[in-house]
């Protein structure tokens, strides 16, 4: 009997007195009894979407490092939103002002009920159906990355266009995409996405930026618009590499750069190839020393682009004649830039630089690892085949390489007796 009250009580908004007379009760019980309306709340509907979600297609950190959820990944959030219209559902009805016009023609529309859609169901299921499904991604192998189908290395496409202004023949490709975890105290261990990338036409405009997101999408974009916000223009010599050798470096990464001829191609670091890509430079070595730091390895390459100087620039700065020797012109000299101003040779200082090559690499050198002797060189026959061909060195064209190269016509055992050549001279 109590059941039944304690049910009609919170069904009926009648006083509960009147219940008791009507069913013999004594009326001395007590009726204090709530009639006000309680929401039901589960765990369903107080949760969001995402996280019950999440719930479903992820697994916990201390679950993941004891591996289990493998097979998570490929199973994908549902979105029920999708294929849904407003104003139509399981009844086809006809809504003016919602799924149609208020006033067609001269005529006021009024609600009605349509027929029934049968394919409406069957077209919904399909939809959620197809986004369970994981498809894995395949790539055309030109556009993959460094590392298969990971994005750094990948292209990207122009950047967004500002206004009017839209960049054309622009090509983006992406650096670096790292997950940064950050603890804070009041949402725990959050996760951001960092993204590096370079933007250029291939005819000395370029940039980089970074992007910071909470989804990797969002930071590659905002990293490909802040790298076309910020392009910086390049001096390309003749159209295929950089002016000179230069030595550049930003916190612990140290980078060597020489000027190579033309079809020598790219022989340096991944990240610095798609810059020159991007700025448009063919021909070029690169020696990177200390820190691997893929940020620093791109800003100190950056930092040595824009102070490389021009051939004017050099002589003008050096008050000399810049001579170039060129294995095409058969090493004959050649000059390439003149002063306003030349110095006399009484003018010049005795502790004064005067190799170029040391000269704009700072008094820097590249650290080379020592070449040991090949097999052959250490057998007898082959200083017979020294002594054979130590004639030729006077013939015109050996002696024009050997003074392009080494700045003297030298023989072969000079590198092995060098105290020879200073008591000779």
């Amino acid at each position: 009997m109590s059941t039944k009250i304690l049910t009609l009580c919170n069904i009926i908004s009648r006083p509960v007195n009147v219940l008791l007379k009507q069913n013999n009760v004594t009326p001395n019980l007590k009726t204090n009894f709530s009639t006000t309306s309680v929401a039901g709340i589960s765990f369903f509907n107080k949760l969001p979407a995402e996280k019950l979600w999440k719930s479903v297609t992820s697994v916990s950190n201390a679950g993941a490092k004891k591996g289990r959820g493998r097979g998570t990944g490929r199973i994908r959030i549902r979105d029920l939103n999708r294929g849904q219209v407003i104003g139509v559902g399981k009844v086809n009805m006809l809504w003016p002002g919602l799924s149609a016009p208020v006033i067609r023609g001269r005529e006021l529309l009024k609600q009605q009920r349509l027929p029934d859609d049968q394919e409406r169901l069957e077209k919904l299921t399909k939809i959620r159906d197809s986004m369970t499904k994981f498809r894995r991604l395949r790539l055309n192998p030109i556009e993959r990355g460094w590392s298969g189908s990971k994005l750094p290395g990948r292209s990207l496409g122009p950047p967004d266009p500002i206004g009017e202004d839209e960049f054309t023949g622009f090509d983006t490709k992406v650096l670096q995409l790292r997950s940064l975890l950050i603890m804070k105290g009041s949402l725990g261990r959050t996760r951001n996405f960092q993204a590096m990338v370079v933007t250029g036409n291939g005819q000395g405009l370029a940039g980089f930026g970074l992007g910071r997101a909470k989804e990797a999408p969002a930071a590659l974009r905002k990293a490909k618009n802040r790298a076309g916000q910020k392009l910086m223009h390049f001096e390309i010599y003749n159209g295929h590499t950089i002016y000179h050798d230069f030595f550049t470096a930003f916190g612990k990464t140290k980078i060597f750069v020489q000027k190579k001829n033309e079809g020598y191609g790219l022989m340096c670091h991944r990240a610095i190839k798609e810059i020159c890509q991007a700025i448009g430079i063919k021909d070029l070595r690169a020696k990177v020393e200390g820190s691997n730091n893929l940020q620093h390895i791109v800003k100190a390459f950056f930092i040595g682009l824009l102070q490389q100087r021009t051939h004017q620039e050099l002589a003008e700065e050096k008050k000399l004649h810049l001579v170039e020797y060129r294995d095409e012109n058969e090493s004959f000299p050649k000059v390439v830039a003149s002063p306003s101003e030349v110095r006399t040779k009484n003018q010049i200082q005795k502790n004064e630089t005067l190799d170029f090559t040391q000269y704009v690499m700072n008094d820097k050198v590249i650290l080379k690892k020592r070449k040991f002797p090949r097999f052959y060189e250490t057998m007898p026959h082959y200083k017979v085949y020294l002594k054979k061909y130590e004639k030729y060195r006077n013939h015109e064209k050996i002696r024009l390489n050997l003074k392009a190269e080494y700045g003297e016509v030298k023989s072969f055992l000079t590198d092995k007796y060098p105290e020879k050549v200073e008591q000779e001279a």
